[in-house]
């Protein structure tokens, strides 16, 4: 139990500690590359605390999930572009993590909301840039985002942790494309997208995990 303990906070502590000050310094004097290299950690430590807690398979790929997130957060520092494919690797492999433990049981409401994300998701993100040119690449982009929340919801992991954690993620990028719209002179965006995108990430990772090591009957410390 100890040396578990041991084992993993370490990475998750360091993950908090570089998610919450990278809210704070994101728009400070700090050099270019060192900010963007402070953004990535955050989720690299979660890439890392997966890699090392996660059991089999299954936790290599949310290792590989979180790792194309901590690309994709800093390549979208650079080019919009880059950062989106990377995200939409991730996207595929998380999809295809979640597909494998397809909750058996929904109700009617859950399989309804989770069959509306994807369309609503995808309609949302056609419908924010000004510049019409922009539309079909994030409504690309955005089946991808909206399957991998979709997928996640209706997964058998934990739905108060990865489903929610998934939405987070879902409302944090229609946030950055917001800001092609409607929202490009509002300070909301800029208050609200970090944030949100990394408590979704943490809440992703960390359920995922749990689940993972329950079914193999390994401790949670």
């Amino acid at each position: 139990m100890k040396r578990a303990i041991i084992e993993s906070r370490p990475y998750l502590l360091m993950s908090l500690l570089f998610g919450i000050s990278y809210f704070f310094v994101k728009d400070g004097n700090i050099p270019g590359m060192y900010l963007m290299l402070w953004k990535g950690a955050a989720v690299s430590f979660l890439a890392i605390y997966a890699f090392r807690r996660g059991p089999g398979l299954d936790g290599r790929l949310i290792a590989l999930v979180m790792a194309f997130g901590a690309v994709g957060d800093m390549l979208i520092e650079i080019d919009l572009i880059a950062g989106a494919i990377a995200f939409t690797v991730g996207h595929s492999i998380a999809i295809a993590l979640y597909s494998r433990y397809r909750r058996s049981e929904m109700t009617f409401s859950q399989k309804l909301f989770a069959i509306l994300l994807v369309p609503v998701t995808i309609f949302i993100a056609w419908s924010l840039p000004h510049e019409r040119s922009e539309a079909l690449g994030l409504a690309v982009y955005s089946l991808f985002l909206a399957t991998m929340a979709a997928t996640a919801w209706t997964s058998r992991f934990p739905r108060y942790r990865v489903g929610v954690g998934a939405l987070l993620f879902v409302i944090s990028d229609l946030l950055i494309f917001s800001q092609m719209g409607f929202l490009q002179n509002s300070n909301i965006p800029g208050l609200t997208i970090w944030p949100l995108y990394y408590v979704g990430q943490f809440l992703i990772v960390t359920g995922v995990i749990r689940t993972l090591r329950e079914d193999m009957a390994i401790p949670n410390p």
